[in-house]
């Protein structure tokens, strides 16, 4: 994670709690980004990424839709992520080695709570 915002220069960028805007709409500019290859090299970084921190998906998969002509609005929108994973640099999934051949799994298959959508089963 630090090396990719070292790549951009946004070690000491403020942290969002959101990587997309959820309150608006995007409708990117016409102007195209003075670098694409610079913002196909992050997005394919945070790729990666999302296998340890499955919460960026979403936003990384909507920036990988724009890497054969990216914009400026569409580098504002990958900065945005940025700044989401500079305030989430301690979550994600921990991934470690293991000479166990035993599988774990948990489950919440009650996670909505009790909800009536018919007629109750005793």
């Amino acid at each position: 994670m630090n090396d990719i915002l070292s790549r951009v220069g946004m070690t000491d960028c403020k942290a969002l709690a959101t990587p997309a805007a959820v309150t608006q709409p995007v409708a990117p500019s016409p102007e195209p980004f003075d670098n694409p290859t610079q913002y196909r090299r992050i997005v394919g970084a945070l790729q990666y990424l999302t296998i340890t921190h499955p919460d960026l998906s979403f936003s990384v998969n909507r920036l990988c839709q724009f890497m054969h002509s990216p914009t400026a609005d569409h580098w504002g929108l990958l900065k945005r992520v940025l700044r989401y994973v500079k305030g989430t640099q301690n979550y994600g999934l921990r991934l470690s080695s293991s000479s166990s051949t035993e599988l774990h799994a948990y489950s919440d298959s009650d996670w909505a709570g009790r909800l009536s959508c018919g007629p109750e089963v005793n």
